[in-house]
Formats: C-alpha cells, structure tokens, sequence
C-alpha cells in the first residue's frame, strides 16, 4: 500500500510539472498574430496553431483515452491533429493542414484549456500504472519537441515574406552562447557504453544502452561558425562536386543552394532571417538551417569529418567541459545513418508508432538547439531528419580520426579572434596579439619611459627576494617562464640559482621566442635552453630533456593582471598541473595606487604606448589582410575603480567599415575595441587568487613606492 502523504507529493507535482510545461508554448505564441499561427510556409511545417492543438491531442489520445469510458471532447479533431498514427484512423496530410480554416485559433486554444482542465483532473486521481507514467512523460517531451518546431516553423512561414517581419524582439532562448574554447579534445577509444540506461524517461529510440567500439578519435572544442562558412562559400563550396556526397550534389544543383537557408547576399555583405527579423550574418556565431548533405560537404572541404554518434555521446558524457555549446546552441549533425539499436523494443500500444517507424533514409543529429527546452535534451537524445533538410535549428561541429590532430596555427588563432572579439556588442581583442616582433620592442621600450614603474620597481624588487628564494629551488631545478624571457628579469633569476637544470621559456611568437633563446645561450653556454611556442593559456609540460628536477613557474610583469578573474585562476590552475607536486611558482603583481600613477604608465608623454597598441592593427593588416587605418583609431587608458584595472582602448575617431576578407565590421564615431585590462592587487586578492588554483602563499613580499609585489607560491 502506497503511503498517503507520499502519494499526495507525487500528484502536487505531476500537476506543477504538467503546467509548468504546458504553459511555455502559450508564452511562445502570445506575441504571435492570428494570421502567424494560422498559416502553413512549406509542406514539412505546420501551422502554429495545429501545434497547439496536436499536443493537446496526444494527452488526450494517449493518456485521457485509455480508459474506456472516456468521452473525447471533440471526434472530428482526431482526423486534424492526428499526426502519423495509422492505427488511429484516416487524418489530415501535413501538407494539407494550413488549408484548414476551422477549427478557428480561438477554438483551438479552448481545446487546450479542456485538455489542461482533464488532465490536472486526471492526475489528482494518480496514474494507473507504469505505462500512463511512462506515456506522461512521453507526452510532457512531446510537448517540448512541438515547443521546438513551432518555432522552427514559424521562423519558415516568417522567412517567405518580402517584409522580412520580425516574431520576437528578443531571440526566446535560456542561455547566452558560450565563448569558444578552441581546439579540440582526444579520445583514445576502445569498448564504450552508449544509450540510455534505465533511469530516468528517455525515448524509446535511446535505448538499450549497449556497447561500442571506438577507434581513437577528436572532436572540435567548438561550433563551426558563420565566418567558417564564408571561406567555404568563398572557395567555391556550392560549385565544387568534389566535396559532395552524388544525392547531396544533385539536391544543391536541384534546389539552386548557394549558401545556409535563409541566407541573402547584400551589397554589404551576407544577411539571415531570424525570428527577431532579418539582420547581418555574425560571423562570431556558430551556423544554423544546414542540411546534413551540407555538413558533410563542408567537413570534407575542411579536411576533417562528422563525428559519429557514438563519438559525439561517447566525448559527451566523458569530458563535457572540453566543449563550448555542446548543448542549447544548434543540433549537430552526425555520420550515423537513423536505426534501431541492438535490442531496440518500441513503446508499447499505439505509441510504439512514435519513433521505431522512421529508422529508415534519415541521418542523427545530437545536442540541443537555443530552441530546445531547458532539461529537455540529454547525452543520449537522438534528434534525426532527412539529410536534405535544414529549416531546423542545425549546426556542424567537426571530428577527425586519431586522437593527435595538428592545432590550428597562429595565423588561424589571430583571425579567429579577430572574428570573435570585432563581432561583439562591445568590441575586444586578446591582448597576447601585442607581441610580434615589433610590439616586443614597443614594450621593451615602454619599460624603460619614466612613467613605466611596473618593470624597474619589479626588477629591484626581485634582486632582493631572489637569493633568498633560490635556496628554496633545489638542485637540478627547472625554470619555466610564460612568457619569452628577454627581459633583465630572467636574468636577475638565472644569476641566483648557478645550478639550474635548464630553462623553458614559453611564447606565443616564435620570433621573440627564437630571439630570447639565443641571447639567453649566448650568455649561460652551461644552460640547457628549451623553447616551447605555446600559448601559455594553453600549457604544455617542459620537454623531456629537461630533466627531473623541480618545476619552478615564472610569471613576472604582472601579465596575470591581463586576464579576467575567471582565466587566471584557469592559467594557475593550469600550471600547477603542468608543473605538478612540489612545484613552485614565483608570480609578479601590480598593487592598486594612485589612479593619477596608474594612468600615467599606460599613457605616455612620449606616444609610445600609444604606438603599442595601434601596432595591434598594423599587425592586423600585415598577418590577416585587413584595411585598418591605424592613425584612425586613438589611444585610451582609464581606471576602472570597480574593476581594479587599467583598461586600453583604441577609439575610432570617425565611421568607417574594416573588411577581413568578405567579413565587414562597422565602426561608430566613439566606438572603442578593448585591447588591454591591467588588473591591480593587494595581498588578500593574490591570496585568493592562490587559493582558488591550488596554490598556496608562502611568501608576499613588497617593494617601495610605487609598489609592486612579488608572490611564491608552492604546490
């Protein structure tokens, strides 16, 4: 016997459940027109209205109708909403539905209310069993996927019209999109487990979890992206058979494809259709309304592949936090032909008609669209359409055989977030794109201009602390700097400890790196010198040859102050594993001061600084072929009290438009790009930032005004 209390939570709660889904997709519609919800775009779209009445339909159909004393609220409903079950009798052809002029929206919506009255009903009397608890929450998933396409389709019937119309102010979405992650992540493979288990709903398409084997694979950290689809336009990707499957091919020279569905060439450049409307295609954001034929044509332009499905669950469910949007952006397509797993047994009854009868012609996609409802994807979720199909919200992201792949070189990491930080609301660059050749000797120079205390003070500071310190290092240690070391700070350190093992400077550019490294052999000939390009965001261990000695971290010049909160506990973080047990890390600071102080050292009398950062979009020009007008932009510094930082700007003085490649960005009068945040500390700041990486403060040390600091950490 079931315990009353007990059985009167489970039925509060289907209730809330039950409304709280079914009241969405009103939301969804309520700043839609009559007109809006009552017309059909294309015969795979259906009205907005029949969306409403249909999965009302199913909780009646399904659940209300198995007792069979129930009276249907209206029979000449069933042939109308009835959407594929042949076992329910004769029914209205999709194609046919938006000719439908009765029942009116008003009725429909009447309808739902009676269903919403008989279901609440229903479930204060508690489910009978196990399958009416199955087949509600099949019906509750129903309405979430019908939640999904009404907006897909409303987007359709929106996109026909000449007068680009506009469904939602703002997209209706949960989440923001993400920030890449860049590259990719490896899998070794071997016998994984995919397919929903036996807890919790999931569709009986995702079951039974079963076994497969998975050679070594790769999967890109992130979204292909409208910018990446553009060089693909560009490089003649909707005129190359090559890159086709032959059905694809045939479909493209069918259909006159030249690009994404809803996309429209203008004089300035690409636009898309969206539910807030027709605007510029952001190059910054992953693609959407791709065919699988088109997925599939881009990976092999791209040189890469689709994943499987069974990689993409496989990566999924063991290392989600390697992905950017891996849900609540776009479904991704996959290599998997739509079948039965091994085992597959469909629902029982007439919902047995709801997935098993299309595994046939159709190709899966995983994840999860901005469109799909909160909670309602999963890792095992198997969405499937037709791979000429592309009205859904469908995206790429792309695999590779082998679990070593070439990363995207320096050239491709500068473009890209070039892409991402100019496609922003509030435009902003990556300061580690400051150091080529030229910006090194910029900064080099700017450490010796009156107003630049951070370096001298910095470089006194650490002649005091680093005999001291050295003692702590042991023999045969190794000294592994972020950064490329040219600096008279790498060499105060190498001159404490004699009995250094070897240095490994890290640089993200491979001039200044090689340079460094042959000045730093040139004057230590008894030093093992081991340069790794890298950025040191991205930390690799020191080679090898190295030796076994302990890992000594360097980060001067307060570059930690560069990245936001977020990113240096990531980087220390990172550098503690990297470094591992015993390790310790000498970390260089910049402690908050007067604004007047601060202000002066990123805003020379001289111009230098200002000459540093315009070199950023000479570099622009000279690596990305772009058209900046460096002396159209000036140099900002300011202090953000709130912040406790110095933040760089480069504001353009007049309009203007700057094209990378087909890629255009428009400039206001006023409107800066963020190159530089320059985050002060005091002690308790550091110690926090220790605390949050696993590190642990061992020694804090100050010097004169104007201060800096200089923190060991040990691991």
């Amino acid at each position: 016997m079931s315990h009353p209390l007990r059985a009167s939570r489970i039925v509060e709660q289907d209730v809330a459940v039950y409304r709280r889904v079914r009241s969405h997709m009103r939301r969804i519609a309520a700043e839609l027109t009559s007109e809006d919800l009552a017309l059909q775009s294309m015969p795979e779209a259906s009205p907005g209205k029949w969306h409403l009445g249909h999965s009302s339909w199913f909780f009646e159909t399904m659940i209300l109708a198995r007792r069979p004393d129930y009276v249907p609220v209206d029979e000449r409903l069933n042939p109308l909403f009835n959407s594929y079950y042949e076992a329910l009798g004769a029914r209205v052809g999709r194609a046919d539905r938006g000719l439908m002029t009765r029942p009116s929206l008003d009725q429909v919506l009447a309808y739902r209310d009676e269903i919403d009255r008989r279901m609440e009903m229903r479930l204060a009397e508690g489910l009978d069993d196990d399958l009416d608890r199955y087949l509600f929450e099949l019906g509750l998933n129903h309405e979430q996927q019908h939640q999904e396409l009404f907006l897909m389709d409303v987007l359709n019937l929106m996109s026909r019209s000449p007068f680009d119309p506009v469904a939602y102010e703002v997209e209706p979405r949960a989440d923001a999109l993400r920030p890449r992650r860049g590259g990719w992540a490896a899998f070794e493979g071997g016998l994984v487990e995919i397919g929903a288990g036996d807890g919790g709903f999931a569709f009986d398409n995702e079951r039974p979890e079963h076994r497969v084997w998975l050679e070594p694979f790769s999967v890109a950290a992130d979204l292909v992206t409208n910018a990446d689809w553009i060089e693909f336009i560009d490089d003649g990707g909707y005129r190359r058979a090559e890159f086709w499957l032959s059905d694809g091919w045939a479909t493209v020279k069918a259909e006159g494809w030249t690009a994404p569905l809803y996309w429209r060439e203008e004089t300035a450049g690409w636009s898309a259709m969206s539910l807030c409307g027709r605007r510029p295609v952001d190059p910054a954001a992953p693609v959407r309304h791709v065919s699988f034929y088109e997925a599939d044509a881009f990976a092999r332009w791209s040189g890469r592949r689709l994943p499987t499905e069974a990689e993409w669950e496989h990566a999924a469910r063991f290392d989600p936090a390697a992905f950017s949007n891996l849900v609540g952006e776009v479904w991704q397509w996959t290599a998997s032909a739509y079948g039965p797993y091994p085992g597959f047994r469909p629902t029982a009854g007439t919902a047995a008609e709801y997935n098993g009868k299309f595994m046939a012609n159709q190709m899966v996609l995983r994840g999860g669209a901005f469109a799909t409802p909160e909670g309602h994807a999963r890792p095992s979720y198997r969405n499937f359409y037709y791979p000429h199909q592309r009205w859904m919200f469908a995206g790429v992201r792309l695999a590779a055989d082998g679990s070593k792949i070439k990363e995207a070189g320096a050239h491709d990491a500068f473009r890209q977030d070039m892409i991402d930080g100019l496609s922003r609301r509030s435009k902003a660059l990556p300061p580690k794109w400051f150091y080529d050749a030229e910006g090194s000797r910029l900064f080099e120079a700017i450490t010796c201009l009156p107003e630049y205390y951070p370096t001298r003070q910095e470089a006194a500071l650490l002649r005091r602390v680093a005999p001291e310190w050295a003692g702590r290092f042991g023999a045969n240690a190794v000294l592994v700097e972020l950064g490329s070391g040219a600096s008279e700070k790498t060499r105060i350190v190498l001159d404490a400890v004699p009995d250094l093992a070897a240095y490994a400077p890290i640089d993200i550019s491979p001039t200044a790196l090689n340079e460094a490294a042959e000045r730093i052999r040139a004057d230590y000939p008894g030093l093992k010198v081991l340069p790794v390009l890298g950025d040191f965001e991205h930390l690799a261990p020191p080679p090898t040859e190295a030796g076994p000695g302990r890992r000594i971290g360097f980060f001067p010049g307060s570059t930690i102050g560069n990245l936001t909160p977020e990113a240096a506990v990531a980087l220390l973080r990172s550098a503690r594993q990297v470094l591992g047990e015993g390790s310790l890390f000498v970390l260089g600071v910049d402690l908050v001061k007067s604004p007047e102080v601060l202000v002066a050292a990123y805003d020379d009398a001289q111009g230098v600084t200002a000459a540093f950062n315009r070199n950023l979009l000479v570099r622009a020009n000279r690596e990305l072929g772009m058209d900046f007008e460096p002396d159209a932009f000036s140099h900002v510094a300011l202090w953000n009290a709130e912040h406790s930082r110095i933040e760089m700007h480069l504001k353009a003085k007049r309009p203007m438009t700057v094209h990378l490649g087909k890629l255009a960005f428009r400039f206001a009068e006023g409107e800066t790009i963020h190159t530089e945040s320059s985050r002060k500390f005091e002690e308790a700041s550091v110690r926090a930032l220790a605390d949050a990486s696993g590190w642990r403060l061992e020694v804090f040390a100050v010097g004169p005004d104007p201060t800096v600091g200089l923190a060991l950490l040990a691991a």
